[in-house]
C-alpha cells in the first residue's frame, strides 16, 4: 500500500476509535455517514479493528429504524490533557476520550515575566507527572491570542503580551509529547463540535463573551481559521467611531464596549462601583434589583444583539451557541439582546437557534484537550505532524490495553 493511502486509512482508523470513544457505540451506517467516508470503507476498517482487537461488536441496537449491529471501543483509558492559559493563571485538565474531566487544577501564572514559558512548561509536567502519564496521547493549548498554524505553536496575543512566541516548539521539547496550541475560542468550538450543543450540526457559530468577545466558526463541518489563524475576532469589529480606546489600540471596538472591563468601567463612573470592585460586584447589584447596574447589561446585551445580527446574516449557521464567564449575568443581558438580534437579522435568518450554555471555569480547558481529542477527524491536516503523532499514540495505546 503507498504512502498516502496507508496514512489514509490510518486516519480513519483512528477517527472511527476516537468517535466510538467519544460518543459511544455506533453501527456502520452511522460511521459512514458522521465521518463523511463510504460504507465499502468503513466495512473494511471496521474489519480490520475487529481483527485487532481495537473494537468489538456489541449486542444492542439503536431503538427505532432497522436493527444494526453496534461497535464499540474496547478500551477508555486514554486521555488528552488541556492547558488554559490566561494572563494570571493557568488551569489544566485531564479529559478521557469520551470528553469527562477526570482531574483538573489551577495555578498562579504571570505572563509577562520573562520566565514565563519555562514556568509553565515545569507546571505542565508536575500536572501530568501527578497522574498517568503512559493513558496521555497529547497536549492542547488554548490561550487568547493567534496561532498561524496549530501544530507549529507561535504566538501573538495582546492579551498575554506575547509577541512571536514559540510556545509550541518550547513545549514539545520540554515535554516529548505532541503538542497543538490554538486560540481558545476556536479550540472551545471544537469541544462544542465533539461534546456539546454543534455536534449534530455543520455550520455553527459559538460566541464567547468575558474579558474580550470572540467567535470561533464553523462551515461545512470545518472550523474557518483565517489567513493567519486569526479569523473570529468579534471583539474587535468596530461599533462605535468615537467608542472607548480598545486594548488594540484602535477604538469603538466591540469589546471595549461590553467586555467586563468596560461594563466595571461604566459602573465606576457612574460611582456604582468602589475602585476595588469588580464584574462580580456588578452582577450582585443586578441580581439585587439595582436599575442602573441592569442598564449596564442591558446596554451590552443590545451592542451584542445588533453585531450578532450581522455575523449572523453574513455566515448563516444552523445554530448559535453563546458561552463565557459573561454568560453568569445572562438573566440581564437577555431581553435587548433577543431584541436587537432579531430585529436586525433577515426575515429569512430570523428563526435561527441561540442557545446559552452554562459556564463552567474549566471549560476552555477542557476546550484544550478536545484540540488533541478531534485530531483523528483532521482531514485538513491543521494539526500537522502533531496530528500524525497523537494518532499514532492513540492506536499504540489502545493495541497496548487491548
Amino acid at each position: 500500500m503507498g504512502g498516502a493511502s496507508r496514512t489514509g486509512t490510518d486516519v480513519n482508523r483512528t477517527a472511527i476509535l476516537a468517535h466510538l470513544g467519544a460518543h459511544g457505540p455506533a453501527s456502520r451506517a452511522e460511521l459512514a455517514r458522521k465521518l463523511d467516508v463510504s460504507a465499502a470503507l468503513i466495512t473494511q476498517l471496521s474489519r480490520d479493528l475487529l481483527a485487532d482487537g481495537l473494537v468489538e461488536e456489541l449486542n444492542e441496537t439503536r431503538s427505532g429504524g432497522r436493527p444494526a449491529r453496534m461497535l464499540g471501543i474496547v478500551s477508555h483509558d486514554i486521555t488528552a490533557l488541556g492547558v488554559k492559559i490566561a494572563p494570571d493563571h493557568v488551569a489544566f485538565v485531564e479529559v478521557g476520550i469520551d470528553g469527562v474531566v477526570q482531574r483538573s487544577e489551577t495555578r498562579p501564572f504571570d505572563a509577562v515575566s520573562p520566565l514565563a514559558v519555562p514556568h509553565l512548561t515545569e507546571l505542565v509536567a508536575t500536572f501530568i507527572a501527578a497522574g498517568s502519564p503512559s493513558r496521555l496521547i497529547g497536549v492542547g493549548v488554548g490561550l487568547p491570542g493567534t496561532v498561524a498554524q496549530q501544530g507549529i505553536g507561535v504566538v501573538d496575543s495582546t492579551q498575554l503580551r506575547w509577541n512571536q512566541v514559540p510556545l509550541g516548539e518550547q513545549m514539545r521539547r520540554a515535554l516529548s509529547l505532541p503538542v497543538v496550541v490554538e486560540n481558545n475560542v476556536n479550540a472551545l468550538t471544537v469541544a462544542e463540535q465533539l461534546y456539546g450543543q454543534g455536534r449534530d450540526f455543520r455550520n455553527v457559530l459559538v460566541v464567547t463573551v468575558g474579558n474580550g468577545v470572540g467567535a470561533g466558526l464553523v462551515a461545512d463541518g470545518i472550523i474557518v481559521r483565517g489567513r493567519a489563524g486569526g479569523a473570529g475576532d468579534l471583539g474587535h469589529v468596530p461599533v462605535r467611531e468615537d467608542g472607548p480606546l480598545c486594548q488594540c489600540g484602535n477604538r469603538g471596538c466591540l469589546e471595549a464596549i461590553i467586555g467586563q472591563a468596560a461594563l466595571v468601567n461604566d459602573a465606576r463612573s457612574i460611582r456604582l462601583l468602589g475602585d476595588t470592585e469588580g464584574i462580580d460586584a456588578l452582577r450582585e447589584l443586578a441580581d439585587n434589583g439595582n436599575d442602573e447596574a441592569r442598564e449596564i447589561f442591558g446596554h451590552a446585551g443590545h451592542q451584542l444583539g445588533r453585531v450578532l445580527a450581522g455575523a449572523v446574516n453574513l455566515f448563516d449557521p444552523d445554530i448559535v451557541v453563546l458561552s463565557g464567564e459573561g454568560v453568569e449575568a445572562w438573566e440581564h443581558w437577555s431581553t435587548p439582546f433577543e431584541g436587537a438580534l432579531r430585529s436586525g437579522l433577515v426575515p429569512g435568518k430570523r428563526g435561527t437557534t441561540v442557545v446559552v450554555e452554562r459556564w463552567q471555569d474549566d471549560r476552555w480547558a477542557q476546550g484544550a484537550a478536545a484540540l488533541v481529542l478531534a485530531t483523528p477527524f483532521d482531514s485538513q491536516g491543521v494539526a500537522g505532524e502533531q496530528g500524525r503523532l497523537v494518532r499514532e499514540r492513540l492506536v499504540a495505546s489502545i493495541e497496548a490495553r487491548s
